[in-house]
Parts: structure tokens; sequence; C-alpha cells
């Protein structure tokens, strides 16, 4: 289970990310909702998480998924570049993830 909500913690991060560049400095009211309320969803579920999972590895793998799921936002929605080397990174912070949970 600790497992399941730190992936949707992780996921919550790129959520509240999103929203906070959609912001704009915190002066429009509904990304700016949709920010506070990812986060704090996604810092209660991490700390969720960490309650069995080690903090090194619960840490990494919540920050990866956050990081891979906003670049990949970027990218896809967002209109920031797709190139080899960018996309070949984010493969490398997923093998990374991925390599902590099934080393754990």
């Amino acid at each position: 289970m600790a497992w399941a909500v730190l992936v949707v913690s992780g996921v919550l991060e790129t959520v509240w990310a999103i929203a906070l560049d959609r912001s704009s400095g915190f002066s429009r009211v509904a990304p700016t909702v949709v920010f506070l309320v990812a986060l704090a969803l996604s810092m209660i579920g991490l700390g969720y998480a960490l309650r069995t999972i080690p903090i090194g590895t619960g840490y990494a793998v919540w920050v990866g998924i956050g990081a891979v799921g906003t670049a990949v936002v970027g990218m896809v929605a967002l209109g920031e570049p797709a190139t080899v080397v960018r996309v070949i990174c984010l493969v490398m912070i997923v093998a990374g993830v991925v390599g902590l949970k099934v080393f754990h």
C-alpha cells in the first residue's frame, strides 16, 4: 500500500508543479487552489509512505516520478523541446527509480 501511495504522491507532485507554473505567481485563483490542494495531498501521501519505506528510497522515488512527470507534461502539452538527449536522461531517471524499488 505504501508504494501505491508513494506513486500517487509523485504524480501529485507533477500536478502541483504544473499548477504552480500556471498560477502566474499565484495571481490566478484556480491554478493556485489546484497547487495548494495537490501540494498538501502529495506531502501527506509522502509522509504516509515514509512510515514504511526508507527515506532515501521513498524521497528519491517521489522526486523522480514528479520530475519525469513534469518534464513529460512539458514536452507533450506545453511545447517544450523533446530532444533525444532529454528523453534519454528521463529514461535514466526512470531506470533509477525502478532500481530503487527493485533493490529496496
